[in-house]
């Protein structure tokens, strides 16, 4: 697979207009939706250079939760198609809402997730991952090898020759990130920040009405939003 070709992803992210996607997109910098950069948030005690490097891996890309990690097309299969196949698939699936989020340590950055298990969204990222696995260009054997650090479990080394990604199917645990690797002496301090400036939004449950796909057009490129995939029986929506 030539390293130049576009990389999609499947995921959820809020719609343009809702309070989190936008409290969001200003928390890490950029808006996924137009890509337009963002100030930093002003938060005390903590410098605009300090917040934009911990946020700066979110922030190429964009505010989300993956339910399909990053992939190269499949030999065979075009855009055009995986579009077709998203947009009857969501219609395929009733929406929900999320219980409110909360920020949660995970490995060594910080991300939103549920404060409890959701059923159905655990159900709709397996088949997620099952439905467009056709679609998925398989890892040369260096992707796999950088992808398995030798910390994997059983479980997820036996996903990642599967399906590509460690963390799914039973060891799927949705996420939000909003750090990259922190050290552990700015732990706590970020996760306060983080408390502070997304404060009442925290306890807001969210909606789950769409599908987004995001894409990478080329290889180091921020992740943008390409279309959004209502569940239920409305056509996709094409981000401009």
């Amino acid at each position: 697979m030539p390293s130049d070709q576009p990389r999609y992803a499947i995921s959820f992210t809020p719609a343009p207009h809702e309070a989190l996607g936008i409290v969001g997109a200003n928390w890490i910098g950029r808006n996924a939706y137009s890509g337009q950069s963002i100030e930093p948030p002003m938060i005390g005690g903590m410098s605009l250079s300090e917040i934009a490097f911990h946020t700066a891996l979110p922030r190429r890309y964009g505010f989300q939760g993956m339910l399909k990690s990053p992939f190269h097309l499949a030999e065979g299969t075009s855009e055009a198609q995986l579009l077709n196949a998203l947009m009857r698939f969501a219609t395929g699936w009733k929406p929900f809402f999320l219980p409110p989020l909360k920020v949660v340590r995970r490995r060594d950055s910080l991300a939103f997730a549920p404060a409890i298990a959701v059923p159905a969204l655990d159900e709709l990222a397996a088949a997620v991952v099952c439905e467009f696995d056709p679609f998925r260009a398989p890892l040369s054997e260096a992707e796999l090898e950088r992808r398995d650090a030798g910390s994997l479990s059983p479980v997820q080394f036996a996903n990642l020759h599967r399906w590509g990604e460690p963390d799914v199917m039973s060891a799927f645990a949705f996420h939000m990130p909003l750090t990259g690797p922190l050290q552990p002496r700015d732990m706590e301090r970020m996760e306060r920040a983080a408390l502070e400036f997304f404060g009442p939004i925290l306890a807001e449950p969210v909606e789950f009405e769409n599908i987004a796909l995001f894409v990478e057009e080329e290889p180091g490129a921020p992740f943008c939003v390409h279309s959004l995939h209502p569940m239920g029986a409305l056509p996709a929506r094409r981000i401009a």
